[in-house]
């Protein structure tokens, strides 16, 4: 009788167990239940192989904007889409796309060299030698320029970097620059270059970071060679992406255009990237100082600041030409809510053959496509359209996801639920950064997929690596929570048209952490290259694609929109914290410093021989009233939290009341941006997030409050934070609007 019992309790707890696992944020029970088995139908026809034969084919030649490739594969995609029942178009836009004409480096002097400016062909990767088709190594949106003067190294090229070098006494004005690869977007270094008087800027990939030093250099190990160069865009992307003759509006044949000349965030300087076998005997000319221990790289030599006897001779001519983009736009219609569309991107272009970037995750974007055409032919209704896009010219300036969301704003506006971006993909652990509202919803999506090379979720191998990789306090902080925070977006990849522009709530997902290389943005980004070091069996390409289809598939069907406003509001109040910390830590380094200043000058007037040269003392830190934002985050608080309580209350509504509440809560996140937009840089919209003015890829939050503290702006500080306040307050009567729905009783 015991052991049947024990089995009743067993089948109980089991049964429980499988009802407990069909919720679903936004469905009721039994709709979770259909949702979840159409699911396990989706995973099921997954195929490896069809990655891999799209992969050939796309890598197959290079394909940068304005290529034969680059049509080719468009044309590719399209033809793919229209056969699983997307109705699909081309959208073309027409966009200012330079190429170089004439690349020159050379060091003078006493021991000349000629930069050689040219990537290896090797036998073990079959595409390295399309010399005819690639796009040599250069940085695109560079100025045209013919300059000679010394050479100084300035490290990262970031703001602290020169300031470093002030402190040493050295001047950048009137000279040419060379900085690593890293710490920063590209675009930034020649920025502050420029901005110190630098006249012509060389970035090279130093063996530390991603060489030699790391492991076996291509094709023995995934390394970059010595000859390896990193292509890439300068544009001042943090003022505005997209075609820099068309900010605003999209790029089509007719679009009026600035003139080149007026454009802001094309580079004033010319700029070049080079291998760490060109850069070696330019740094081995340099003299000055032995460059501080932060600074070192991994070539065999004493690092030096410069300047050295010899001067360096940089010439760049560009085609400054208008350039035709394709855009694949592939639409699902949804039955219910066709107006309501949930929106899904990857680029297709690349450098050169791209296939870790962006091809890996490309190929992952229509096999998960593909799926989802599958069930609909099965049966599966889809409530919301599906919008599937492959963006021509992101590596450029993101340029094809921007025209297309500026042409299209005001459709955009009315009916874009979610935007869901991915870019390169490799093995490892899941990567998440996005609208806050959408972490609660992503946690369950990591919770039901399974990480192919261990078996357990893709949430909990997340978690275990950040328990390994913490220290002691880090480990303990996280211990039982496992929740995945999602990072916030900056820039880098095709979310920002969508989220920094207009307002529309958007994710970017990816893996990766145990698939480095040196292959970035080189000939050697290739089909061989990939399949040997990034993901061998697509393993974690099909891993993106079960990640991403869940995430398109239950935005697109559930009941009520998975939105969570208590996930954002404790978010943006560590961010109002992390404002404060800063303002209190910028006010003791100030204090410090004028003291240090002060005792200087003592000393100085007691012995005049010393001869401190003694800097301008910083104006006092202000006090900065948060009242405002302080009262408008609480009321956050509340609100979300209420709302959070009601939230279920949503299943249970009527169709048309459910309606009402999800238009409010997909466009809950337009009232987080104003159309003023930020300090010196209007195309930026958004108040939470937005990439930052000098660190490009990385991420400033609360960003209007947080650079003008950062750059000691105290008035526009003030009226930023009074910005913010009005904005949240604007939020929190979008979540009213919502709550008054949850808590009428429903009919």
């Amino acid at each position: 009788m015991r052991k049947q019992f024990a089995c009743l309790v067993a089948v109980i707890l089991s049964f429980a167990i499988t009802i407990s696992a069909q919720k679903l944020m936004g469905f009721t029970d039994a709709s979770a239940t259909k949702q979840i088995d159409w699911e396990k139908q989706f995973d099921a026809q997954l195929n490896a192989k069809n990655l891999d034969t799209w992969m050939q084919f796309l890598s197959s030649h290079p394909h940068h904007v304005g290529s034969p490739q680059d049509k080719a594969n468009a044309e590719y995609m399209a033809n793919l889409f229209k056969s699983w029942g997307y109705q699909t178009e081309i959208a073309e836009y027409y966009v200012l796309f330079p190429t170089p004409k004439l690349r020159l480096l050379e060091l003078l002097g006493s021991k000349p060299y000629k930069a050689k400016l040219e990537e290896s062909t090797l036998k073990e990767d079959k595409t390295s030698g399309q010399k005819a088709e690639q796009l040599p190594s250069y940085n695109a949106y560079s100025a045209d320029g013919d300059v000679t003067a010394e050479l100084v190294f300035v490290n990262r090229g970031i703001p602290a970097d020169y300031e470093e070098l002030e402190r040493m006494g050295i001047s950048v004005k009137g000279k040419i620059v060379i900085a690593k690869y890293g710490g920063s977007w590209r675009g930034i270094k020649p920025k502050v270059a420029a901005e110190h008087g630098a006249i012509g800027c060389i970035i090279y990939s130093d063996p530390e970071d991603d060489g030699y030093a790391q492991g076996d250099v291509y094709p023995e190990g995934p390394f970059r060679p010595k000859d390896g160069a990193q292509r890439g865009s300068v544009m001042d992307m943090p003022v505005y992406p997209g075609d820099p003759l068309t900010p605003g509006v999209g790029a089509t044949k007719d679009a009026k255009r600035l003139d080149r000349k007026d454009a802001t965030t094309i580079m004033k300087i010319p700029v070049l990237p080079i291998s760490y076998e060109d850069a070696l005997p330019l740094l081995q000319s340099l003299g000055g100082p032995v460059v501080p221990a932060a600074w070192r790289g991994g070539l065999p030599i004493t690092y030096h600041t410069g300047p050295g006897t010899a001067k360096v001779h940089l010439k760049l001519e560009f085609n400054w030409d208008i350039k035709p983009l394709y855009n694949v736009i592939a639409k699902l219609p949804g039955n219910e809510l066709p107006d309501e569309w949930v929106i899904r991107g990857n680029h297709h272009d690349g450098w050169v053959n791209g296939a870790a970037d962006p091809l890996s995750g490309m190929v992952s974007e229509l096999e998960e496509a593909r799926g989802i055409a599958e069930l609909v032919k099965k049966g599966y209704k889809l409530k919301r359209t599906l919008v599937y896009c492959a963006w021509d010219g992101e590596e450029p300036a993101l340029l094809g996801s921007t025209e297309w969301a500026e042409d299209h704003q005001q459709e955009l506006k009315k009916k874009a639920v979610f935007y869901l971006n991915s870019d390169g993909n490799s093995r490892g652990f899941i990567g998440a950064g996005g609208s806050h509202t959408l972490e609660t919803f992503f946690n369950e999506v990591a919770n039901d997929v399974k990480d192919p090379q261990t078996g357990v979720t893709i949430k909990e191998r997340k978690y275990a690596s950040a328990m390994v990789a913490g220290d002691k306090a880090a480990r303990a902080k996280l211990a039982g929570n496992k929740n995945i925070k999602l990072s916030a977006l900056g820039a880098g990849s095709d979310w920002s048209g969508f989220l920094q522009y207009l307002g529309i709530a958007s994710m970017n997902i990816g893996f990766g952490g145990e698939g480095q290389g040196g292959e970035y943005h080189s000939i050697y980004d290739s089909y061989d290259h990939f399949i040997k070091f990034k993901d061998p069996g697509y393993q974690y390409g099909m891993a993106l694609s079960k990640t991403a289809g869940r995430v398109m598939m239950r935005m697109a069907n559930a009941d009520v929109l998975p939105f969570d406003f208590n996930s954002f509001q404790k978010t943006v109040a560590d961010y109002v914290t992390e404002l404060k910390t800063l303002l209190d830590n910028t006010r003791s380094e100030t204090e410090q410093e004028n003291k240090m200043i002060r005792d200087k000058l003592y000393d100085l007037a007691k012995d005049p021989k010393k001869g401190f040269q003694s800097p301008k003392p910083k104006d006092d830190v202000p006090f900065l009233n948060f009242s405002s934002l302080e009262n408008a985050m609480v009321q956050l608080k509340n609100n979300a939290e209420e709302f959070q309580k009601q939230f279920g209350n949503g299943t249970s509504l009527s169709a048309d009341k459910q309606k009402e509440l999800n238009e409010i809560l997909y466009k809950a996140e337009r009232s987080l941006i104003t159309e003023k937009g930020l300090p010196r840089r209007s195309w930026y919209k958004h108040q939470v997030y937005a990439p930052g003015y000098y660190t490009g890829y990385g991420v400033k939050t609360l960003p209007g409050i947080r650079e003008a503290i950062e750059q000691r702006n105290w008035k526009e500080a003030q009226e930023n934070i009074e910005i913010v306040s009005k904005t949240m307050e604007t939020y929190n009567a979008e979540i009213k609007k919502a709550m008054d729905i949850l808590v009428k009783k429903p009919f």
